[in-house]
């Protein structure tokens, strides 16, 4: 990639193409958690390079709004929650979760400009441990589509959040890299020769494989991609493979392979141009694991390894991520504690916006390839006027994509396995009929 098409590929403010793609989209703006209770301390929120506040209301209604006071721009975040509404510490002005000026009591009851105030607000869902916000034009806002974890009960959804310092698509192209796991989070991923498919302990995921080279097939869609990366089992390996397909929903989420106890999904949720919000969400129907659980395995423990609020890390590239020499020694591959914080040394070792100018990919990068030029050519399509990817028919309902893995008998199609609906397989068809019309066509 030159610079500039990289900068298409990573910049969100603004007016960037990429921006104005991802506003055609609901984003997760925090955790429920975060703003649980009624009357709750506001939290300040950031995305796309917008700066807003959350907060939910005496009655129990979310409220998402500017930040910014529209009187003289001093932040609401420090503002009193109160009585149905949010007032600002600097001159009273209140505005509920409409966005309506309710109060402003430095200014005269008779005066005009008390019947027209508003300040920006978004419009918002709750849904699957998560506070949705729609940040393009409210007039064009689409129905929202829950992610399929949305399927399983609140009790069966845990959810890591941590704070990456680095761009968005640096840390997507991690989600996607299924090669890595081999390599990086061997220690945590060991080879057992007694399961069958991925197998979570309390400490680790078996995997029934020593193959540290997949082979990789993708298979565009317009929803964006899935792929599989099939890998040479212990057992009978002249009979089947050991595959595991990763699924990716543009612009920002990413379906990986599961295993005996939770389905895994990941939102790589660009803060601005520079930063990044990382959500694991571990999740399954009648199964599952808490979230103490999952947070103490993650090593994303509010309070012990992320910091409050912020969610910035405690193990970051400042003290090397508190790298362990002596463990990996003693057999760590890494060093570094927790699967999460092993990704952001290698994400964000690569500077803030990585230079992919000087990559040199091989035939295991496939979904990266694949990610680039489609998302890329995503935001050229934007750039021009046309609808964001994702957006137009045929769409998949999100709730009906599901990653895979586990052994397949040679010779059987992996595009065949859990495909839960047809339309999965005819919107891959249409997307290659469409780009073998449009090859010529993208810069």
């Amino acid at each position: 990639m030159t610079p500039e098409q990289n900068d298409i590929l990573c910049r969100v403010e603004g007016d960037a193409p990429m921006g104005r793609l991802m506003r055609q989209h609901w984003f997760p703006a925090c955790m429920i958690e975060e703003v649980a209770e009624p009357d709750c301390t506001p939290l300040r929120v950031r995305l796309l390079g917008e700066n807003m506040v959350v907060f939910r209301d005496s009655s129990g209604r979310i409220g998402v709004l500017d930040e910014q006071c529209p009187h003289r721009r001093a932040s609401l975040a420090f503002g009193r929650n109160e009585e149905c509404g949010l007032r600002c510490l600097y001159h009273g002005w209140k505005f509920d979760v409409d966005g309506n000026a309710v109060d402003m009591s430095s200014e005269p009851v008779d005066a005009r400009l008390r019947a027209t105030m508003k300040t920006k607000a978004y419009p918002s869902v709750e849904a699957g441990g998560f506070v949705w916000v729609w940040m393009g034009d409210p007039a064009n806002a689409t129905s929202f589509d829950p992610p399929n974890w949305c399927a399983a009960p609140d009790s069966k959804i845990a959810i890591v959040k941590m704070h990456g310092a680095c761009n968005w698509a640096q840390v997507l192209e991690g989600s996607i890299d299924s090669a890595h796991s081999s390599s990086l989070h061997s220690s945590n991923m060991p080879t057992a020769e007694a399961v069958s498919g991925s197998t979570a302990t309390d400490t680790a995921w078996l995997r029934p494989t020593a193959d540290k080279a997949p082979r990789l097939e993708v298979q565009q869609t317009t929803f964006g991609f899935r792929y599989v990366a099939l890998r040479k089992p212990i057992v009978d390996a002249d009979k089947q493979d050991y595959a595991r397909q990763t699924i990716f929903v543009a612009p920002y989420t990413v379906h990986i392979p599961p295993n005996d106890q939770y389905n895994l999904s990941q939102m790589l949720v660009p803060i601005d141009d520079v930063n990044t919000m990382f959500y694991w969400v571990a999740w399954h129907p009648t199964k599952g694991i808490s979230t103490e659980d999952w947070r103490r395995f993650c090593g994303a423990e509010i309070g012990k390894d992320v910091h409050p609020v912020t969610f910035e890390k405690v193990r970051n590239l400042q003290n090397n991520y508190l790298q362990d020499r002596d463990l990996m020694k003693s057999g760590d591959f890494t060093g570094i504690y927790g699967i999460p914080a092993q990704d952001m040394a290698m994400w964000e070792s690569m500077g803030a916006i990585a230079d992919r100018s000087d990559d040199k990919l091989g035939s295991s990068d496939k979904a990266i390839f694949t990610f680039r030029t489609q998302m890329y050519r995503a935001a050229q399509a934007v750039q021009r006027g046309e609808p964001a990817i994702g957006t137009v028919e045929p769409r998949v309902p999100h709730a009906k994509l599901e990653s895979f893995e586990g052994m397949i008998p040679k010779g059987v199609d992996w595009r065949t396995i859990n495909v839960s609906d047809e339309e999965v397989v005819i919107s891959a068809e249409r997307v290659a009929q469409k780009a073998d019309g449009a090859e010529g066509a993208a810069d």
